[in-house]
């Protein structure tokens, strides 16, 4: 491999550019940010693991391990690269990440009364709560299309499921989701199109 240069982008994570006119690593500068975000979340939200699973993503790609076939779009192609590089690092390491058992909610604290607002960062600790208590495809397609702005169609190309298994995912995700949120008092239906 014949590397010219490394470029830094916002992590610890090197990419390393290559001398070929095939390459266009402005690609990956570009989705960067997003695709090590994608692998935190394929890690457990562990940044350190994230980053060795996103280089060894790259490496795939620049040895050739992983091909573009211009099937999906290059983002979708990119985070599914991801998502099997996160999960053969899970397997090798022979151990599962999942933190909450699935449908059981943490303890959270009491609801504030309905007059006072929530503040911000309880609500995001509310929502990641809530995604945890979900299924583990359930939490990855809503992940995706929240997160990262790819439809339920790419989503499902990056899970590796079929469309109709994605959709129905997704739809009971935020349903569950939805309910999760109400039974902690953070979400009123009525006050969201319900």
């Amino acid at each position: 491999m014949n590397f010219d240069d490394e470029t830094r982008c916002g992590s610890s994570t090197v990419i390393p550019m290559m001398k070929s006119p095939r390459t266009d690593t402005s690609k990956f500068i570009t989705l960067h940010g997003e695709s090590y975000g994608w692998a935190v979340r394929c890690c457990g939200e562990r940044p350190e693991e994230a980053a060795d699973v996103l280089q060894t993503a790259y490496l795939k790609i620049l040895e050739g391990k992983a091909r573009y076939d211009g099937k999906a779009s290059f983002k979708t192609w990119l985070f599914a690269v991801i998502r099997n590089t996160a999960a053969d690092a899970r397997r090798r390491r022979g151990r599962r990440l999942r933190l909450v058992r699935p449908g059981v909610l943490p303890e959270t604290p009491a609801p504030e009364p309905p007059d006072e607002p929530l503040d911000r960062p309880r609500l995001q600790i509310l929502f990641r709560q809530a995604l945890a208590a979900l299924s583990d495809r359930q939490r990855e397609v809503l992940h995706l299309v929240m997160y990262h702005d790819l439809t339920i169609e790419e989503a499902a190309r990056v899970m590796g499921v079929s469309l109709g298994s994605a959709r129905t995912h997704y739809d009971r995700g935020k349903k569950r989701l939805r309910a999760l949120l109400e039974a902690t008092g953070a979400f009123d239906a009525s006050e969201h199109g319900r």
